[in-house]
């Protein structure tokens, strides 16, 4: 039978998947539309069932945040995997070893270095060097002298391929109008193809431009020069993301079901058995 709302034990995880689909839907459209490679992020949701929705009900490109992730979701049936973390040489030998084609990233001149040293030459490693585009937490300036030369680093090592440039507006989550995400979007674009320029006009390949989040691929206006986006929390939302007017709230695909457990009326507070 079956189950109903009302018999489910509480706290409850509820998943709508009309508009799961509907969101995925509409993000890989919108990457066809721009000739985009849509790469959804697995960290949001987790589920192998998730990422097949977001790929189109094929196992497609995907990012992870840990190599736990690569590593379940190569066992999975997918193959083309970034690893949007940036990788540290406690971690070589873990990340050889995947099942599956795993992108790396770097910012550092002294990774790359020890990566050129380490990677074997059975299956080249792939390696995207990571450009700060105003999140200001991680990656180089598109004009830093140091992204010619671990470009230089990866490029010449035999177990290697420099495959391009990556970056994250991370910030945009804080944006507050469609307005201002449209404007971080712009600033990433130009980033990262700043960044995949400097590199091709030294001689070095930059084939991949990997931008995105959720909100800047839906207000961005102009994707000349990126090759692919990545984005995750649209398969889901969130209030967060709709107070933002990033979403509206009958987007929202996923939700928590709890029962109220106590009434303060003195402090006029409910409380649930789902947390805070």
């Amino acid at each position: 039978m079956k189950p109903t709302l009302e018999s489910l034990d509480t706290p409850a995880l509820l998943l709508d998947e009309r508009r799961l689909r509907r969101n995925t839907e509409a993000f890989l459209e919108r990457a066809r539309g721009y000739g985009l490679t849509l790469r959804p992020h697995v960290k949001t949701a987790k589920s192998v069932d998730v990422a097949l929705a977001a790929c189109g009900g094929v196992p497609g490109p995907i990012t992870v945040s840990t190599l736990l992730e690569a590593e379940r979701f190569a066992a999975a049936g997918f193959e083309d995997i970034l690893w949007a973390q940036g990788v540290t040489p406690d971690k070589f030998r873990r990340l050889f070893e995947v099942p599956a084609r795993v992108i790396a990233v770097t910012d550092s001149l002294e990774v790359a270095r020890a990566l050129a040293g380490a990677a074997g030459n059975e299956r080249p490693q792939r390696v995207l060097i990571e450009i700060d585009s105003g999140e200001h937490r991680a990656g180089l300036l598109p004009d830093d002298p140091a992204l010619l030369e671990i470009g230089r680093v990866l490029d010449a090592a035999k177990g290697v391929e420099l495959a391009g440039v990556m970056t994250h507006a991370g910030h945009s989550y804080g944006a507050a109008t469609p307005g201002a995400v449209a404007d971080i979007a712009a600033a990433e674009r130009q980033a990262a193809v700043r960044a995949a320029q400097a590199l091709r006009s030294a001689g070095l390949p930059a084939p991949v431009v990997s931008v995105g989040s959720t909100p800047t691929f839906r207000y961005g206006r102009d994707f000349e020069g990126v090759t692919e986006v990545r984005a995750g929390v649209y398969v889901f939302y969130d209030l967060s993301q709709a107070m933002r007017s990033v979403c509206e709230r009958d987007e929202i695909a996923l939700s928590v079901l709890t029962t109220v457990i106590g009434h303060n009326r003195q402090a006029a507070r409910v409380l649930l058995d789902a947390g805070g």
